[in-house]
């Protein structure tokens, strides 16, 4: 990118700022956000904002240390947690209304993860039960949350999210999500 995606330009807002805020706005509590490349970039961002922002010294290894450092430090906050959502930084299109969808498919049904479905994938944003926060808690690489989703399928509720085929990886996907923006798609 040449920059970190995390503070590309949104809705008047970075990437970052925006996904922070509709998470506060959410029924999660408490949110934390996990910083690793570029945390002296990233972190004014959000540092006024009501969540707790931990550093993942060993981001290097892949988005699972992410994960981990992000579960370690809510546990500690919160030890009798029965769930956690994750988020990805790279989904523009990611709301409170479907971070809230996830959380009421999870008190309503009986599966132990609620994941969302686009482009024939099964993967984040996606809750996950406390019967899965050791698989998350060792999780070490490149490898992330959507690992732990396809092995434990048949446990798994989907709601759809076709937007959540849309990530800002490279800059031509960044133009791209900006010119569907412009002409209101």
């Amino acid at each position: 990118m040449g920059t970190p995606k995390q503070l590309l330009p949104i809705q008047g807002r970075s990437l970052l700022r925006h996904l922070a805020a509709i998470s506060i706005a959410s029924l999660c509590n408490p949110v934390i956000v996990v910083l690793g490349a570029s945390v002296h970039q990233t972190r004014p961002e959000i540092e006024d904002l009501p969540l707790q922002v931990v550093e993942n010294q060993h981001w290097q290894s892949g988005m699972g240390t992410s994960i981990s450092a992000g579960l370690a430090a809510l546990l500690e906050q919160k030890p009798a947690l029965n769930a956690v959502l994750i988020l990805v930084c790279d989904q523009p299109f990611v709301s409170t209304a479907l971070i809230n969808q996830l959380v009421v498919a999870y008190q309503s049904t009986d599966y132990q993860i609620v994941a969302t479905t686009y482009l024939e994938t099964v993967g984040v944003p996606a809750l996950f039960s406390d019967r899965y926060f050791s698989e998350l808690l060792s999780l070490n690489s490149d490898t992330g949350a959507r690992q732990i989703i396809q092995q434990h399928l048949n446990e798994t509720y989907t709601l759809a999210f076709p937007k959540g085929a849309i990530d800002l990886d490279t800059p031509d996907q960044y133009q791209a999500f900006l010119d569907n923006e412009a002409v209101g798609e």
